[in-house]
């Protein structure tokens, strides 16, 4: 049952449909936002899926997985056993697409000793990355602590390991929390739109996600189309210009997932990071049954995928 503000009530079966739909929204989002690098023109790009045999993944998917290993290995989040499972990720596929940040931790963490916190706080001049990495790996935290109060503080914890910033760690627990949020949501009512910015807007701390969480809350009030949104909002890997138009780009279609997918990747910029982060949140606010079995198939590591997302329902 639901109220007047389509949260429901969920049930075990129901609950895992939205899991599965997460991991695999997020995974697919990613591959298909690489795909649109190449074809970044709707048409093309849906014959590009379509031609596909395998729909892979980025870095991006790589690290969810590895912290989707962690948290159910540790039954919770354990940075040192995270920053060693991302760090043996890394090292049996260097090909990914990793930035510089997470191999460079690796190799001081390796020659110097540091802990993972300590070698992410000693980038970029002391002051730690900016970038969307720790966001874009963040939904099975969301998923694992989506009733936990302190899921936000979760997240900067998890983030800490590549991500010194405050910018960064920031963006990373707000979109924690959206999925969180999403999961809870009934998508046979009404998208509760304002609610759901409200309540980002009252977890964010840093006046940056603030400001453009502010300005996707009126863009998404005007129906901006997809390309103006992404001007204004950006779509770049600093955290500040990447986050805000993917959850624009969910809360633009919330009610199609390959819609969102869309919206998310062809506006240009860091396109498998938008997507993944926009997928993660169609996926958990729809469930599984709304994306196509013919792109699911096609995910590689699909099944290794779902294992995990069970694994997660605690």
């Amino acid at each position: 049952m639901a109220g007047k503000t389509g949260v429901i009530v969920i049930t075990k079966a129901k609950l895992w449909g939205k899991y599965l739909g997460c991991m695999l929204g997020s995974a697919l989002g990613d591959a298909i936002g690489e795909l649109a690098f190449r074809f970044p023109e709707e048409g093309r790009l849906r014959a590009a899926i379509a031609a596909a045999p395998v729909l892979r993944y980025t870095d991006d998917t790589a690290m969810a997985i590895g912290l989707a290993e962690s948290l159910a290995e540790r039954g919770g989040l354990d940075p040192q056993h995270l920053g060693r499972t991302f760090h043996r990720h890394f090292n049996r596929e260097p090909w990914r697409g990793y930035a510089s940040g997470p191999p460079t931790i690796f190799q001081l963490v390796e020659k110097s000793g540091l802990t993972y916190e300590e070698a992410a706080r000693s980038l970029y001049g002391g002051q730690g990355s900016l970038g969307n990495g720790a966001a874009m790996r963040v939904a099975p935290l969301g998923l694992f602590f989506h009733k936990a109060p302190d899921l936000y503080d979760q997240a900067v914890a998890a983030a800490a390991l590549t991500h010194a910033h405050p910018l960064a760690q920031d963006g990373a627990a707000v979109q924690a929390a959206a999925v969180a949020m999403a999961v809870h949501l009934d998508p046979r009512k009404p998208f509760p739109l304002d609610n759901f910015l409200r309540r980002l807007l009252k977890l964010a701390k840093t006046p940056e996600i603030k400001e453009k969480l502010s300005l996707v809350r009126m863009l998404s009030k005007g129906k901006v189309p997809g390309p103006e949104a992404a001007r204004l909002l950006g779509k770049s890997v600093r955290i500040d210009e990447s986050l805000p138009f993917g959850i624009f780009a969910f809360l633009a279609q919330p009610h199609s997932f390959e819609n969102c997918i869309m919206a998310a990747v062809l506006s240009g910029g860091d396109r498998d990071t938008l997507g993944a982060m926009a997928g993660a949140l169609s996926g958990a606010y729809l469930g599984v049954t709304a994306i196509t079995a013919l792109w699911r198939e096609k995910l590689e590591n699909q099944g290794l995928i779902e294992r995990l997302a069970l694994a997660l329902l605690v």
